[in-house]
């Protein structure tokens, strides 16, 4: 059978499975993440049997053309005002009115390139560590010539703004400060409004990354004085991981513009993007856009508006809770990796593994059983004793939640350890009530 399919010059080729797919010759996903009250994000997905074929020849006389078509393919260009156009939501989602632009690429790209642009030799910078990133952000920062004044907190818990404020009476020549609003990776998320009022009063510059918060908390990057706000889309967002984002304030501009430093001319460069494209008007983009990950942040920016933001973040708040109470009351000695609720972050929930117990191995058992659950162990050091529950974007369901947390039972109880998957079920419905 031949379908039109989405951006597509033609017709594809999408044979209908042989027990039968639903009217429009689709099947409904049998991943937990499509249960019913997954709402917007509740999806069908075609399905293609080993005789089917993504292509389909185009021309006049099929016969005599060797020319494929593919949904991904053959695309019009994107145009500078589209791109443009896909920039101003990004903002309408920050509530920002300072100046916005989409990277093309990951958000490594603009959070080093805002790093790059801003520190050089004489820059004094307080870099906040409540995880992996922050770490990264220090030695970017020492390979512009800075001097890091290092702030590192346990990862089980937060930073707080009182610990800031220290820092920076005990050292008044900061300049820069650079902090990860929600750590992914360790569980955590950070006090940005009370941090930003602080820095703000101290007159540094205001680096955050936000590629984790984005979609899952608050995040109000003029409200709360920060000048670099750094977002991707492939957390709460759900969207894809190959752009990125960055809004910049007026003086984070004439800190890099004044920066001889800064990248220029370079795929590093935020001040290319504001000189050839920011102040040209947004008539003439600086290269060819990735164009399929422009449509697909698109697409996710308009699914957001259709759920609404306050209601996403209401999902991922409440997949958080559900995940926490649901593992307290799973038992087999799992405990929440971040101490205090308060500083547990939205898009994942850490879980510390018993003594003895190998959280990879248990990982490991959890998904073998269900391979497509977001179970990851903890990164380096972290692989023996942390586990990681990513319910964000598509994810952040209760269906994902009772999942996640019944193969964890599952694997435990393999390795001798008592649960109770009743009472953690219990939790997770009670959380979501």
């Amino acid at each position: 059978m031949l379908k039109s399919m989405p951006w597509s010059s033609g017709p594809v080729a999408c044979d209908p499975p042989a027990d039968g797919p639903l009217k429009d010759g689709r099947l409904r996903s049998d991943s937990p993440r499509d249960r019913p009250e997954t709402g917007p994000y509740e999806r069908d997905v075609p399905v293609r049997t080993s005789q089917s074929t993504p292509f389909a020849r185009i021309g006049r006389d099929p016969e005599e053309s060797t020319a494929v078509t593919h949904p991904f393919l053959d695309l019009a260009p994107l145009t500078a005002a589209h791109f443009a156009a896909i920039e101003q939501r990004v903002a309408r989602l920050l509530s920002t009115e300072q100046d916005v632009v989409i990277t093309q690429g990951e958000a490594l790209l603009p959070l080093e390139g805002c790093i790059r642009g801003a520190a050089r030799p004489g820059t004094t910078a307080l870099n906040v560590i409540t995880g992996p990133y922050g770490q990264t952000f220090g030695n970017w920062l020492r390979d512009c010539g800075a001097t890091v004044i290092d702030l590192a907190v346990p990862f089980h818990t937060a930073v707080t703004a009182a610990q800031i404020d220290e820092a920076l009476t005990e050292h008044p020549e900061i300049d820069f400060v650079s902090l990860v609003h929600a750590e992914a990776a360790t569980g955590n998320t950070n006090p940005v409004a009370e941090i930003g009022e602080v820095v703000r009063a101290h007159g540094a510059l205001f680096m955050l990354d936000a590629v984790a918060s984005v979609g899952a908390e608050p995040l109000l990057p003029d409200a709360w004085g920060v000048d670099l706000c750094v977002i991707g889309a492939q957390k709460a967002m759900g969207g894809p991981a190959g752009v990125s984002a960055v809004s910049v304030s007026e003086r984070a501009w004439q800190r890099m513009a004044a920066n001889p430093q800064a990248p220029r001319r370079s795929y590093l460069s935020l001040l290319d993007w504001k000189e050839r494209w920011i102040d040209g008007g947004r008539k003439a983009l600086l290269h060819a856009p990735a164009q399929l990950e422009m449509l697909a942040l698109e697409a996710c920016l308009e699914r957001i508006e259709a759920e609404g933001l306050g209601a996403l973040m209401t999902r991922h708040a409440t997949a958080a809770a559900a995940t926490r109470a649901g593992a307290l009351a799973l038992g087999g000695g799992l405990e929440p990796y971040v101490y205090e609720a308060r500083d547990a972050a939205p898009v994942a929930t850490t879980l510390r593994t018993p003594p003895g117990v190998d959280a990879s191995e248990v990982v490991a058992r959890a998904l073998a059983a269900d391979p497509v659950l977001p179970l990851v162990a903890g990164g380096g050091a972290l692989s023996k004793e942390m586990i990681r529950v990513n319910h964000y974007g598509a994810d952040a369901t209760r269906g994902v939640v009772h999942s996640a947390l019944a193969a964890l039972g599952g694997a435990l109880a393999e390795s001798g350890l008592t649960v109770n998957l009743e009472a953690a079920r219990r939790a997770v419905t009670d959380a979501w009530s």
